[in-house]
């Protein structure tokens, strides 16, 4: 590379990384300049031929020493990256500690005066070298030595050292791409045992000299300086010692599995005090660090420390330091603080036992601080949405932890003190959540609502049933004098609105509404949440807590009904807070999971029943058979008592009347709440859930909304179902009512026949069919059209064996099935309806559990196909006749979307097996040859590019190919050379991509084809005679699948390996000639030394392998190619 050649990559990355477009320097006009323009992407373009070979090295050697440019020496850097991870092998020892050298010269020469981007860039090549290198020459493992230099030198250079060692540590622990686990794991436990520990104390030790004053430096270097050593230390405590590979995405750590050489210093008070004083006396972000590598510190495992009393004094200077901080508040105004110590307080819990942490000194004072943080911290809940939750959960293990603490150990009273603590912090929640809607409305939009931050919400509520559960009665009596006056002061400023909406009342009115409905919703929030924790473990159904529930669940189901009362006499016009209907469909949810698993036990309208007495009381037991009723008739469970002791003190009729309340409030929902998504989705899950409940179904069949909602089901009666942003709620509508209807006796409890449920829809369809082409057209249709579609798709979703199957087919077939061609035809160019159409189709045509299946004598499987087959032709070959169309703004929407529908219908009929294809060529039928026609057509028209960028066009599409390959091969090969061509072309390409499932397809087509020639090898067949004309054609077909397969093998990434492995076997036996180049193409490439062991290796694959498929050779063959690609990518260079 010359001055000119350098120049022109630095005007090159200028424009790839600021987008300023660039002149050619290399093809100069007359003048001396040039007329040609380089763009971003050309540039970025010519820059990766950096990447492609180790030739170019030299040349990004040459940018690093020469240029001035910044982005040019970043290219460079990860060029080189790039080329060092790729070709490793290439080098030798040697050549390698020599690119080691030469990154780290540069560095320490000219690493302060770069950007630092560029020196980020700089030190990931020398940690990569360091870590590929690791077990070639011992140079590799004194990286941490070299760099103490750094640390002695400038504070430059110490900064950039512990960049050096924070990248080092994260190199060694994340598994590099290309590199199998147990390669990483080995690398990564030998740096764990020789060098992790010395990268730890160079942490601490930089801590301690910038804590005395040591290193002298401005005061931003000096932040830096912490900033970097507190990250160092973090990452060493984090390391993943033992191989578990923790989800980094999680926010909780887990137990710090430390080396017991690492004991002396993780003991050491002054570690512990040093981090806390780094805490005290800096800013964040160096302050929220130092409170991290605490959390990490308290989470060292149990085995650690060498007798209890000594974890028992880690643990006292532990809480020590908390309570100092909590006594001063110190650091806590700061956000990021605040946030991880609210997580040390969680974590703390979470490592040590309840029975330690009472006999820690200062245990009660301890408590009483945690607590007043918390109260103040939900009091200020504002400033802490994100951090509650772990205050929650620090009281929820503390409470779960109190049956196995004896009264008598530790600190005298701590239960008392612990029960006095626990009911101030739930107490204060409630309050504060009460009281945070005034103060959400108060601050005009300035404030957030929580009600608004789904996630936070989650979190809070599913910690609110262990600790409210632990002084329930008295926290159940905060909750009843709360709910009450709230339940009056609607009950009196919804009677005093009457029948008008809540928008049309006075302005304090209409405040005041707001605030108690949003108190209210925070409530039944609650409730829900703490009724939804109700256990049924033997341990705690003794306890009473059924009558508990009982109480507060009658204020919800009271203020349940009152909302509906009020939404239904106002012909839906009284509609409430959104937010409200939201909390009380959450509080259906969670009574539902505990309260209705019995209700099969427990009634009074099943067949098969017996009676008991439960305090003079009559009930009814369901049991499977008389011998079930007479067993519970002797002896009744301990759970139904508990069941009919919460009924009884429910007061609101039996759990006939609390379903029926439940199911009618369902009922108003969907429909006075047709505009809103979010309650009609919610409603709809509940519903679902219910119908899905062994039990629960069996109530719903027998009560009158029910019956309602499956004799009615159109917009007439549910004007949400007319709404076009509801459309998939359609679907799962109809999905749970035909579930319910389908269910055992469900049509005899409904009094309705499937036939009348699909009635409604069926005449809708006969109105669409008697219309002429224009109206079928006509906007006037789009909506029933697209109804009807979604409609009949939740149905046939909910039928899952022959019988009810049989039934939803002789009701489309012969009248309807016609219909759906003639509206394919018709509306190709409309998305919403031919989507429905077609996502109904694939449901329809889908043989999940084997339900298509007809009698033998049956010709529905064919008469299936045959629709299925015109209703793909009309729109498939509409959608030729428009052509590709160009400058579309989302052409997956408007036409690659229906295209992959399309295909998956003709996949799911022809990968069915319920239909006997061969029938159609016996006796001309064309229905087979012109779905396969229109699917070609539509398959090739697609750009491959297009195919690999959209994931769902190209699973249809690689899908629809593998069938082909699969199952009408003979139809395949009778194609033109062209087309098989392009169609392998495809699949070569879809071979490599990164996606293992659409590899498999790829794959598997691959060894259809390669099997189908090695077993019909020198047969009189015509597909044989077309096969071979297409293989003349193209001679390297075999030769050039056999390279790829193999080369993804050796060198692809570990996810595609399983997907590429079945076709070696078949693609070997079908071209030993292609193998055979293959081999000795390899050999070529590598030294001799190689070459030797390679021999060796292809060697050991083909011993003992049989020339055939069988799946026992196959299966062999595939345990030989694992063992083949670990051994060769050990020595293997490119």
């Amino acid at each position: 590379m010359d001055a000119q050649q350098l120049a022109q990559v630095e005007s090159l990355c200028e424009t790839l990384y600021t987008g300023q477009p660039a002149k050619d320097l290399t093809s100069p006009t007359k003048n001396g300049g040039s007329d040609q323009i380089i763009t971003r992407q050309e540039a970025q373009s010519r820059l990766l031929s950096l990447q492609s070979s180790v030739d170019f090295i030299p040349q990004c050697q040459y940018i690093l020493d020469n240029s001035k440019s910044d982005y040019a020496r970043l290219v460079a850097s990860n060029s080189l990256t790039e080329l060092v991870t790729i070709h490793w092998n290439n080098f030798s020892v040697q050549q390698r500690i020599d690119m080691r050298n030469y990154v780290l010269g540069f560095l320490a020469n000219k690493g302060p005066s770069c950007a630092e981007f560029v020196t980020t860039s700089l030190i990931k090549l020398v940690c990569r070298i360091t870590k590929l290198g690791w077990f070639d020459d011992a140079t590799h493992r004194e990286l941490a030595d070299d760099v103490t230099k750094f640390l002695q030198a400038t504070v430059d250079h110490c900064i950039l050292g512990l960049k050096i060692l924070n990248q080092l540590v994260d190199e060694l622990n994340i598994p590099t791409t290309g590199r199998t686990l147990t390669q990483h794991r080995k690398t990564s436990v030998s740096f764990r045992d020789v060098c992790l520990f010395k990268v730890f104390q160079l942490g601490l030790t930089t801590l301690k000299s910038l804590q005395t004053r040591s290193i002298v430096a401005e005061p931003r270097k000096e932040a830096t300086l912490g900033e970097h050593a507190l990250s160092l230390v973090v990452r060493c405590l984090s390391y993943d010692f033992i191989g578990t590979n923790p989800d980094e995405s999680a926010e909780d750590v887990g137990t710090i599995q430390a080396p017991t050489s690492w004991r002396t210093v993780l003991q050491d008070p002054t570690t512990l005090e040093l981090l806390f004083d780094f805490y005290a006396n800096t800013q964040p972000p160096r302050s929220s660090k130092s409170m991290e590598a605490v959390i990490l510190l308290c989470s060292c495992r149990r085995s650690l420390f060498p007798t209890d009393k000594d974890r028992a004094a880690f643990l006292g200077r532990l809480m020590g330091g908390i309570r100092e901080l909590l006594s001063n508040q110190t650091g806590l105004q700061h956000q990021e603080n605040y946030h991880e110590f609210c997580r040390l307080l969680g974590r703390l819990k979470s490592n040590y036992q309840l029975s330690e942490l009472v006999k820690a000194e200062g245990y009660l004072d301890w408590l009483e601080l945690a607590s007043s943080f918390t109260v103040q911290s939900i009091r200020n809940w504002q400033y802490s949405t994100n951090s509650i939750h772990y205050l929650l959960a620090l009281w929820g293990r503390l409470v779960a932890a109190v049956p196995y603490v004896r009264p008598d150990t530790g600190a005298q009273g701590h239960g008392q003190a612990l029960e006095k603590q626990v009911r101030t912090v739930v107490e204060c929640y409630i309050e504060s959540m009460c009281a945070s809607v005034e103060t959400v409305l108060m601050s005009d939009g300035a404030l957030d609502d929580p009600l608004d931050d789904e996630g936070s919400l989650k979190e809070q509520l599913d910690r609110m049933p262990t600790i409210s559960r632990f002084q329930y009665e008295q926290i159940a009596k905060k909750l009843v004098s709360t709910f009450d006056p709230l339940l009056n002061q609607y009950r009196e400023a919804i009677t005093h609105i009457g029948s008008s909406s809540t928008s049309s009342a006075g302005p304090d009115v209409i405040r005041q509404i707001t605030i108690v409905e949003g108190q209210l919703t925070w409530l039944m929030y609650i409730v829900g949440s703490i009724v939804g924790g109700h256990s049924w473990s033997s341990a705690h159904i003794g306890d009473g807590e059924e009558v508990i529930d009982a109480t507060l669940s009658r204020r919800a189901l009271q203020l349940a009904q009152m909302v509906d009362y009020r939404l239904s006499s106002t012909n839906g016009i009284g509609r409430t807070n959104p937010k409200l209907e939201l909390a009380i469909l959450f509080y259906f949810q969670n009574f539902r999971r505990v309260y209705m698993f019995m209700w099969d036990q427990v009634s009074g309208n099943s067949n098969n029943v017996g009676t008991m007495s439960i305090g003079g009381t009559m009930v009814s037991i369901v049991g499977m058979g008389a011998m079930a009723a007479s067993k519970l008739d002797s002896v009744p469970s301990s759970k139904q008592k508990v069941y009919q002791r919460m009924f009884e003190h429910l007061a609101m009729g039996d759990h006939t009347d609390v379903a029926n309340l439940i199911v009618q409030k369902i009922g108003n929902n969907l429909k006075y709440w047709p505009q809103e998504q979010e309650i009609i989705g919610k409603t709809l899950e509940l519903l679902l859930d219910m119908a899905g409940g062994y039990s629960s179904s069996k109530l719903l069949l027998t009560l009158d909304t029910v019956r309602f909602l499956a004799r009615h089901h159109t917009d007439d009666h549910f004007p949400f179902l007319s709404v076009p942003a509801n459309a998939k709620h359609r679907t799962t509508f109809h999905a749970t009512l035909a579930r319910l209807l389908l269910s055992p006796d469900g049509e005899t409890k409904l009094d309705l026949t499937f036939d009348q449920f699909v009635e409604p829809i069926c005449a809708i369809m006969a109105q669409l069919e008697v219309l002429s082409t224009v109206d079928l057209r006509s906007e006037a249709a789009r909506r029933p059209l697209v109804g009807v579609f979604r409609d009949l798709r939740g149905i046939a979703a909910s039928l899952h064996n022959r019988r009810t199957y049989g039934a939803l087919f002789d009701i489309m077939y012969p009248k309807h099935l016609s219909l759906l061609s003639k509206v394919a035809d018709l509306w190709h160019d409309q998305p919403d309806v031919v989507i429905s159409l077609l996502r109904f189709m694939n449901e329809f045509c889908h043989n999940k559990a084997n339900r298509v299946n007809f009698d033998q004598s049956s010709p529905n499987g064919i008469l299936l196909f045959r629709s299925t087959s015109d209703v793909v032709c009309a729109y498939g070959r509409r959608v030729i006749a428009n052509g590709q169309p160009q400058n579309v703004f989302d052409i997956y929407k408007t036409r690659y979307k229906g295209m992959a529908l399309a295909l998956n219908v003709l996949n799911s009929a022809l990968g069915g097996n319920y239909v006997c294809f061969g029938v159609f060529a016996l006796y001309n039928d064309p229905a087979l040859k012109n779905a396969l026609d229109v699917a070609l057509q539509l398959t090739l028209g697609v750009p491959l590019d297009d195919i690999l960028a959209y994931p769902k066009l190209s699973k249809a599409i690689f899908g629809f190919i593998e069938i082909l390959f699969r199952n009408h091969i003979t139809t395949v090969l009778a194609l033109e050379t062209r087309v098989i061509m392009q169609l392998m072309h495809a699949v070569h390409e879809g071979l490599q991509c990164s996606d293992a499932p659409l590899s498999s397809l790829c794959a598997n087509t691959i060894d259809h084809l390669a099997t189908y020639y090695f077993n019909n090898l020198g047969k009189d067949k015509e597909a044989m005679h077309n096969l071979n004309k297409h293989l003349a054609a193209q001679p390297n077909l075999f030769s050039s699948l056999t390279a790829t397969i193999f080369n993804l093998l050796l060198f692809g990434a570990p996810q595609n390996h399983w997907a590429v492995m079945r076709p070696m076997l078949s693609l070997v036996l079908a071209s030993e000639t292609s193998f055979t180049a293959y081999k000795d193409h390899l050999l070529s490439t590598q030294s001799t030394e190689n070459q030797v062991l390679l021999n060796e290796a292809f060697n050991k694959l083909l011993a003992d392998i049989s020339r055939n498929l069988e799946s026992a050779n196959r299966d062999r063959f595939t345990q030989k190619l694992t063992a083949f690609r670990v051994a060769a990518r050990g020595f293997l260079t490119l």
